[in-house]
């Protein structure tokens, strides 16, 4: 089989909303990628009912986000609507439509969270990080999201970098959180 190249854009923000600002790199220079893995993954479902949630966990297994131009192939594949796809991916806050980062920052705004001060702690890693909510750094190293809820209300404000829980987190210690996941 012939490797097929594709162009794809990778300024559409997660969960089917346009960010606020992409990243210089996304608007510059469009990301060069080889979707054939999509179609290997594909084959190993064809012909199986319900197939679509576990191709697209594959496939951003491997690209780490579900790129756009792999929608149409998926599609065509599983012989679903590109809309249906797309319904699936912006349902389940599993599936990325744009690179995240290599550490995922979650600012909790529960209610407890949000009383004791999750808002002044997200908005101090915003200011560091350069990036609003819901965004990626340039260099991929931090992905920042704020969630409705870590369960860790006990330690409000909370905040979740990765699988790490870090609690009663001040301003001031947001940045020291982030030292610690520095390249």
């Amino acid at each position: 089989m012939k490797k097929k190249r594709t162009t794809v854009r990778t300024t559409q923000g997660g969960n089917g909303k346009k960010p606020k600002r992409a990243a210089k790199k996304a608007k510059n220079k469009p990301e060069i990628l080889d979707l054939t893995t999509v179609d290997e993954i594909i084959a190993r479902y064809h012909g199986e009912k319900g197939a679509l949630i576990p191709v697209l966990q594959e496939v951003q297994g491997h690209y780490g986000y579900i790129p756009e131009g792999a929608v149409p192939r998926i599609a065509d594949g599983l012989k679903v609507y590109q809309s249906s796809i797309y319904g699936v991916m912006t349902f389940y806050t599993q599936f990325n439509l744009k690179p995240i980062g290599r550490n995922i920052v979650r600012v909790c705004c529960g209610t407890a969270c949000h009383v004791k001060g999750a808002e002044r702690v997200s908005s101090k890693f915003r200011e560091v990080l350069k990036i609003p909510v819901v965004e990626t750094t340039e260099d991929r190293n931090f992905t920042l999201e704020q969630v409705a809820c870590i369960g860790a209300c006990s330690l409000a404000p909370a905040v979740m970098v990765n699988d790490e829980v870090h609690g009663k987190v001040t301003p001031d210690e947001a940045v020291t959180i982030l030292g610690q996941y520095k390249k």
